[in-house]
């Protein structure tokens, strides 16, 4: 913070108490009198870049550009940025000599596609790219029509979004590292916007932000700004953030996600051994079972809801669907959750703490990407994780080819094909009918964990 300097702080600096008293009221008068003379004579015509008292010194302009694992972005402070969606541009205007030799260092353009997947050459297709473009002077650039108070973060909704696993770990995860430090002073400036996006996680992005959302791909005015991310903060691993890089830990971001939703389940049961013994009265762990209608569905789950009955859990049934906040109430009243590896499994992050996750892997070599998708995300969230790997026989798959086929004796084969063609068959065409004595030991084990 700039101090105004004033004739007693300028005193108190220059000369201390007893020197005062020894000078005496006039002698230390006196010497004011000569050192303002002096500084009155031999001081140079202030030019543009002196500094005056009560005025601030010119911001020097703080240009970061990274490009890490999953996505780039670069974070620009104090200076004049201007959005201009017509040529899909940040300009960055220089405005001190000490700022032109910054961007005379970062003097390179830099092109931008801010979705947290830019490995992923599919999903970048439909991702707009911006130009992060140094200039040295403002009249190159289109004169602001909209200037803002408050920072921005542009950010882009292209990709997979609309998949509910992508909107948390290539979206609201990302966002939530990245803006969660402007304690919603923050304006969220959004490309490839999609309003049923938006308002299907209204509650998040109104905790994140006070302001509503630039729709910068429909604007024909240049937005302008002090401070601008362009792009997000991501993690390496999926549904994840890095501590050592945010300020922030997923554990952070859970607690975001009850206040956001009003959730008020924190933990999990925690089952007494003496509770064992007597029914009466027993709270019951709850277990959900994610449901699916489409592909990877269970075919037996009136058999699965009767088993875990009698081994002691409270059953439900349900399939997310759009209304996140009754699918998050109800995740986060249960102690146990299980579905076939899918983008249902990711309102896991609704979980309370020290619940079990128990994910069914499909037939087919999935296991890598099942345990990468929910496996390893669990131990950050203070989820206990269980998987079950279904064989061959408790697949749809022995109803569409012949034992001796590809698809069970060489998966790796398959898998060569490409990911589109493993997709189609193992993920696309596979339901599943649980063994149901061979599943029980997963929900015993489940039972076992509630106990620690």
């Amino acid at each position: 913070m700039d101090e105004k300097i004033t004739y007693d702080t300028f005193f108190a600096r220059s000369f201390s108490r007893s020197d005062q008293k020894k000078l005496g009221y006039g002698a230390f008068i006196g010497c004011l009198l000569i050192a303002l003379s002096f500084c009155l004579v031999f001081m140079p015509y202030s030019s543009p870049q002196s500094i005056r008292l009560g005025t601030s010194v010119p911001k020097r302009m703080n240009l970061v550009c990274k490009s890490e694992k999953r996505s780039d972005y670069c974070e620009i402070n104090g200076e004049d940025v201007r959005i201009d969606a017509k040529s899909s541009t940040v300009f960055i205007v220089a405005s001190s000599q000490q700022s032109i030799r910054d961007l005379e260092d970062n003097n390179t353009s830099l092109l931008i596609g801010p979705y947290s997947r830019k490995e992923d050459q599919i999903a970048m297709k439909s991702v707009r790219k911006w130009l992060v473009k140094p200039v040295m002077e403002s009249n190159v650039t289109p004169p602001c029509s909209q200037t803002h108070s408050v920072p921005a973060i542009l950010f882009s909704l292209g990709g997979y979004s609309g998949n509910n696993y992508h909107d948390f770990t290539d979206i609201i995860i990302p966002l939530y590292s990245t803006a969660r430090i402007f304690n919603g002073e923050v304006k969220f400036v959004v490309t490839n916007s999609n309003p049923w996006w938006i308002n299907k996680f209204r509650n998040l992005v109104q905790k994140l932000s006070n302001y509503e959302v630039i729709d910068i791909d429909n604007e024909e005015n240049i937005h302008c700004f002090t401070s601008v991310v362009v792009g997000l903060k991501r993690a390496p691993q999926e549904l994840s953030i890095d501590p050592s890089k945010s300020s922030y830990s997923m554990k952070d971001f859970r607690q975001f996600l009850r206040s956001a939703y009003s959730l008020n389940k924190v933990r999990a049961i925690k089952i007494e051994d003496e509770d064992d013994d007597d029914d009466d009265g027993k709270t019951r762990p709850r277990l959900l079972i994610v449901a699916r209608n489409r592909t990877r569905a269970f075919r037996n789950t009136d058999e699965i809801v009767g088993m875990a009955r009698n081994l002691g859990y409270e059953v439900g049934v349900a399939e997310a669907d759009g209304n996140i906040q009754r699918f998050a109430e109800i995740v986060n009243s249960c102690d146990v959750m299980m579905g076939v590896h899918g983008a249902g499994l990711t309102n896991m992050v609704f979980l309370p703490e020290n619940a079990v996750l128990i994910q069914v892997i499909p037939f087919g070599g999935v296991e890598w990407p099942a345990r990468a998708a929910f496996g390893e995300p669990s131990k950050d969230m203070n989820i206990r994780y269980l998987d079950y790997k279904i064989k061959a026989e408790e697949s749809s798959l022995i109803e569409q080819y012949p034992a001796d086929h590809e698809v069970f004796k060489n998966p790796l084969s398959i898998s060569k094909q490409g990911w589109l063609t493993f997709k189609a068959v193992y993920l696309d065409k596979q339901d599943v009918n649980l063994d149901i004595n061979r599943f029980k030991i997963t929900l015993l084990k489940a039972l076992e964990l509630l106990h620690q």
